[in-house]
Order: C-alpha cells, then sequence, then structure tokens
C-alpha cells in the first residue's frame, strides 16, 4: 500500500516554469547567469536553444541569453496549455502546435515576440524558437486569477455535495485541510523579485492542482454515469484554474502595474 505523504500536493516540474521564472530574474539583473542556467538546466544533462535569429546552429543559454538581451527581451512569460485550452497562446499555428503537444512554453516579454518550447533530445533537452505572433492576449492577472480559483474551488466543493457524490475523498480533504492551515505559506520555486502575493497564490494554485489531479484519479463514490461525467467535468474546470492561477504567479513580476 502505498504511504499517504508519497502522495502529498508539492511543485511540478515543467522546464517552462523553471525558464520563465529564472529567465525573467536574469533579464531584469535579480540573478546572475551562473545561477540562471544551473536552475534552468536542473537535473536534466545539458540544454541548447536551437532556431534562435542570428543563429545558424544550437546555442548554450550563455549565448542565448545574450542575443535575448541584445534584441531587448526583458521577460520571459510562462505558457500552460492541456487539450481544448490553450490559454495564452498568440499564434501561428506551427507555435500553438509545438507548445500544445509539450504541454508548456515561454513567450517573450519585450523585443522580437518568439516562442520557446522543451523537446527531448538525445542527450537533454533543446529549445526550439518559433515566431509569435503578437503577444498574448486575455490573460489573468494576478488578482484575477487568485479570485477565479478560489471561486472555482467553492462551486466545485458545492456542487460535488449537491451531487451527493463523495466528493473529493477522504485523502483528499485532509490535502484541503492541510492547504487552508498553511495557505500563508511562501513557495521557493519563486526567484527574488515576485510580490509576496504571488508566493501564496502559487502555493494554492500548485496543491489546488495536486488535489485534482489525486481526485480525477476515481470516480468519488458517484452513483450514476451522469453523475461521474459531472464531477470529472467540474474537476477539470478546478485544474483549468489553478493552471491560469500558477500562470499569473509566475508572469505577475511583468504585470505592468509593477
Amino acid at each position: 500500500m502505498t504511504a499517504r505523504t508519497d502522495r502529498r500536493p508539492g511543485p511540478a516540474p515543467e522546464r517552462s516554469v523553471r525558464l520563465a521564472a529564472w529567465g525573467t530574474a536574469f533579464l531584469s539583473a535579480r540573478a546572475s547567469l551562473d545561477e540562471t542556467t544551473l536552475r534552468i538546466v536542473g537535473a536534466d544533462e545539458q540544454h541548447s536553444v536551437a532556431g534562435l535569429p542570428g543563429e545558424t546552429a544550437p546555442t548554450s543559454w550563455t549565448l542565448a541569453f545574450g542575443r535575448l538581451r541584445a534584441a531587448g527581451v526583458t521577460g520571459l512569460r510562462l505558457v500552460l496549455v492541456a487539450p481544448g485550452d490553450p490559454a495564452g497562446l498568440p499564434g501561428p499555428a506551427s507555435l500553438t502546435s509545438a507548445v500544445m503537444a509539450a504541454g508548456e512554453g515561454v513567450l517573450t516579454y519585450g523585443g522580437p515576440p518568439l516562442g520557446l518550447v522543451p523537446v527531448h533530445a538525445m542527450r537533454g533537452v533543446t529549445w526550439e524558437v518559433h515566431a509569435a505572433e503578437g503577444r498574448p492576449v486575455g490573460e489573468p492577472t494576478l488578482s484575477e486569477a487568485e479570485r477565479m480559483l478560489t471561486e472555482t474551488l467553492a462551486a466545485t466543493t458545492q456542487e460535488l455535495l449537491r451531487l451527493d457524490c463523495a466528493g473529493f475523498g477522504p485523502e483528499i480533504a485532509d490535502a484541503l485541510s492541510e492547504m487552508r492551515a498553511d495557505e500563508k505559506a511562501g513557495c521557493g520555486t519563486l526567484p527574488p523579485g515576485h510580490p509576496p502575493r504571488a508566493a501564496r497564490v502559487l502555493t494554492m494554485a500548485e496543491r489546488v492542482t495536486a488535489i485534482a489531479d489525486l481526485a480525477s484519479a476515481s470516480n468519488g463514490g458517484a452513483t450514476s454515469a451522469t453523475a461521474a461525467d459531472t464531477r470529472a467535468a467540474l474537476l477539470r474546470e478546478l485544474a483549468r484554474a489553478a493552471r491560469r492561477a500558477r500562470v499569473a504567479a509566475y508572469n505577475a513580476v511583468l504585470e505592468p502595474s509593477r
């Protein structure tokens, strides 16, 4: 039997998360190049950047960041997507397809509009650079995403009770209680410079994401196929709200008001 502690919610390991967070920190002079590349590569064997304007061969992050900074790029925006939810993608179709296949990507902020998408290579990860069509529009701000997540979590819980399902289940109910008790805790994945609210929202969003994943692994005691389908739809909407909140938390440092 798997111990409950093995399934506690925790940070997700997307490579684009690391690139957006630490790449922006470097481009805004809040982190050194050495720390930035170390954080981005993580446990991978190596990273390369292919298709960068002005380069005919794949390059290292050291050279890539120099090119991006010289072109006027001042930050990197995180994009996380799921089937049926291509949020934050400005196009064209080639970029949209690449990001949807990877489930993640990064868009430049300032400078030429580009998208960077991680692809597994023989000796690590290659970031493929795509031209982007302008900038993303309609992305929620940090405050909007936090409100959406809070409201969706409350509505989902209420609707599951109305359906008379087992809902999230005892294990997940315990995780929710832990989350509420520790809702002011920060998150270690944010570099210096992010507002304190971003750490709080990120902590909540990552835990809700993990909770929704756990809940989706069963039918929660639904008494009919209709109830099971409704429960699954509710959990997809909850996961979507959590995904939007995670993105908003990482991108908060790039909000115009800051």
